[in-house]
């Protein structure tokens, strides 16, 4: 794994970890709001993603490594834009992007933008930022966040203190041409399934919805239903 860092259009630093194993296809994947290429989870699903493509994995603005500041969802297309200028120097013949909870939010819009996506996973998808429940008190949400809690990573969020205007998914998903596979939790505490069953069905490309029964937010899902959600994404990105 080759550790990198790239500049965005606004000459902000996005730090990536590159998996390089000589395969034609690429999955790039998009974490979300307090999570970090280098946080246990990402690094697990990267190495997952790893056993069939190349990977990369990165950290948005105001995360880890990279510089600048988290705009939750404002400004970070250039730093998806930023990875995606660099794998097309490597002429890979597919582009994949897998993005979790903010991290899919971004997903979307960037892909229904862009002529270089091939296929879309978005995990826990909000339709909007302004209506993302987030109910942090309830026991569901701080269970699992004190199960994945790393100090370093935590340390590292910087969030940008004035709200900025945003793109909402659910306005651009119809715009998305490639296929795309929608997963989501049954009781996420913080992106209720209905945002991406919404999204799912506003979606005209082709598309799959899948929803785990009892399962969590984003990450989480990998996490708890680990053969699983493997098999489904890999089935998805290699049909």
């Amino acid at each position: 794994m080759l550790n990198l860092t790239l500049k965005t259009k606004d000459k902000i630093d996005i730090a990536i970890n590159y998996y390089s194993n000589g395969r034609d296809e690429i999955v790039i994947v998009a974490p979300g709001w307090c999570m970090t290429k280098d946080s246990n989870a990402f690094c697990e699903i990267s190495e997952m993603f790893a056993k069939n493509f190349d990977v990369i994995s990165f950290d948005f603005r105001g995360h880890g490594k990279s510089g600048g500041m988290f705009t939750f969802t404002a400004k970070e297309l250039m730093d998806i834009d930023a990875v995606i200028r660099f794998v097309r120097k490597s002429k890979y013949k597919k582009i994949f992007l897998a993005g979790f909870s903010l991290g899919a939010a971004m997903s979307i819009i960037y892909a229904s933008k862009s002529r270089y996506i091939d296929k879309v996973i978005a995990v826990s998808a909000p339709t909007e930022f302004d209506k993302i429940e987030n109910q942090m008190w309830k026991k569901e949400a701080w269970g699992e966040t004190f199960k994945k809690f790393e100090l370093d990573r935590f340390a590292s969020i910087r969030p940008y203190p004035i709200p900025l205007k945003k793109i909402n998914p659910i306005d651009v998903v119809g715009k998305i041409k490639v296929p795309t596979l929608f997963i989501a939790g049954e009781k996420d505490p913080t992106v209720h399934p209905w945002h991406t069953k919404k999204l799912y069905e506003k979606a005209t490309c082709p598309k799959e919805y899948k929803e785990y029964k009892d399962g969590c937010h984003a990450e989480d899902l990998f996490l708890h239903y680990e053969e699983d959600f493997s098999k489904l994404c890999t089935d998805w990105l290699l049909k």
